[in-house]
């Protein structure tokens, strides 16, 4: 019957004139239950829920960082410490949720944007949020495989097999979209106030985190192009970076709609898989850290950390991540106040001109840590009287306390100990790689649905490996 009156309802409107007797009668072949476009901010919700979620999952069937930097051990199931990512096919498992559950929601958003009610200044600041948002997850995906499709993605009336983007134009063309967004927001109007679940329209904190995403490319490109790290950073710094951790890129969990996922993955799941690593009980334990009473558990009165590759075996033999972590209405931190704040140590460090010295910003940037954890000032004191900057080996001083800092925060730890290498990772000795990863392989479905572009960019990139370096890590 709806299908005939649909029919009907067509016959009419195609002999009457254009008049508001026919805007009336094609209402009613609109379903309100159903709409033809999904609201942009519905879209944008789901983005950032997918993005976040699984990028910040512990789970083994996806991004795997935690274990590329060795800070959590297994207790039964030991291949993911093992580098085994053909088990469980974490590179499609990724690919697939940044590209289709996020980016492909991000792009229909725009289209949907257009066809919304919104002034002039609202609709400008809806779409550089999400234009912000989209180049966060292409970030994502390039400090994850190296060559991703890009120019010729999500363009199926071109292509449904993309060609596989140069790595370094990407990031080029990133920070140009940054640029570009920035400086199309006008900050006496607001964004998305309901889809936008990071900052809920604040166009002055996108600013900020578009600004600390481009000083996080900045640093990414140090070694591989000095000159255009240098710029991209102090122009950055200069416009104004988060500068708390209320400015922090944070999704927060509601606890019922939303779970934090490690507690989705811990708690909820009931599982009793990992354990913090000896790496990271004994590099704390070695520095007196006061952040192990706040994440870890003891064992008769010890912190007892897990070996990396190895069973562990039993579970209440050794130490484990504390209620802090084990909250469901924990945010994941993807950008934090922490990061940036050591991102700019490093920029100072490498004598670029950030308005203070490595010294001082390395002091600031372990003081943001240690309050974000609940450490009290006294004792922020001694530790860094204990723990100060190191000069003469800034990316070890730097770098190991960045890697302890960003402790359960995987992509932004796996980007600094890679740039830094320090602290250094022993590739277990049951691993079935040559070393430890330092990118994820592409996708297995890549190979059967584009395995023309897929393996020109293996070629490009040197091997389709997980011990081929991405283009900006040099050392």
């Amino acid at each position: 019957m709806k299908k005939l009156s649909k029919i009907i309802l067509t016959g009419v409107l195609a002999t009457l004139s254009l008049t508001s007797c026919q805007r009336d009668l094609a209402s009613l072949n609109e379903d309100p239950k159903h709409p033809s476009l999904l609201p942009s901010e519905n879209l944008f919700a789901t983005a950032l829920y997918q993005s976040s979620y699984y990028m910040d999952t512990p789970s083994v069937n996806f991004n795997n960082y935690r274990f590329f930097t060795q800070q959590w051990a297994e207790v039964e199931y030991t291949n993911e410490t093992q580098y085994d990512l053909v088990t469980r096919n974490q590179p499609r498992n990724y690919f697939n949720r940044m590209y289709v559950y996020t980016i492909n929601n991000i792009r229909t958003a725009k289209t949907n944007l257009i066809e919304e009610a919104n002034t002039d200044a609202i609709k400008a600041n809806k779409l550089a949020s999400l234009e912000i948002e989209e180049v966060f997850v292409w970030e994502t995906l390039v400090d994850t495989y190296g060559n991703v499709p890009y120019s010729e993605a999500f363009k199926p009336d071109v292509t449904v097999t993309p060609k596989y983007d140069d790595a370094k134009t990407i990031y080029k063309d990133l920070i140009q979209r940054l640029d570009t967004a920035i400086g199309s927001i006008q900050t006496s109007a607001s964004g998305y106030t309901k889809g936008d679940l990071i900052y809920y329209g604040n166009m002055t904190k996108w600013i900020k985190f578009a600004n600390s995403l481009k000083l996080r490319l900045a640093m990414n490109l140090a070694d591989e192009d000095p000159t255009l790290s240098r710029s991209t950073a102090e122009q950055a710094i200069a416009a104004g970076v988060i500068t708390s951790d209320a400015d922090s890129y944070k999704f927060v969990y509601d606890g019922g709609t939303f779970l934090n996922p490690v507690y989705d993955n811990l708690v909820a799941s009931n599982r009793d898989d990992f354990t913090p690593s000896e790496l990271v009980i004994n590099t704390m334990s070695a520095k007196n850290d006061p952040r192990m009473e706040k994440w870890f558990t003891k064992v008769n009165g010890a912190y007892v950390g897990g070996v990396f590759g190895e069973k562990n075996l039993p579970y209440t033999n050794f130490s484990h991540l504390n209620d802090f972590f084990r909250s469901a209405t924990n945010a994941s931190k993807l950008l934090s106040f922490t990061e940036v704040s050591f991102l700019k140590a490093e920029a100072a460090a490498r004598g670029y001109n950030v308005g203070d010295t490595a010294v001082n910003l390395y002091n600031a940037a372990v003081t943001a840590s240690l309050t974000e954890n609940g450490v009290a000032s006294a004792d922020i004191a001694t530790y860094l009287a204990v723990n100060s900057y190191n000069a003469a080996d800034w990316k070890k001083s730097i770098g190991v306390e960045a890697w302890i800092a960003l402790f359960n925060h995987g992509l932004s730890n796996w980007n600094i100990t890679r740039r830094l290498d320090s602290p250094v990772f022993i590739n277990p000795p049951k691993s079935v790689l040559s070393g430890v990863p330092v990118r994820m392989p592409y996708s297995d479905q890549e190979y059967v649905l584009n395995n023309a572009n897929v393996s020109a960019a293996a070629t490009a990139i040197g091997g389709d490996k997980a011990t081929t370096k991405l283009f900006w890590d040099k050392f």
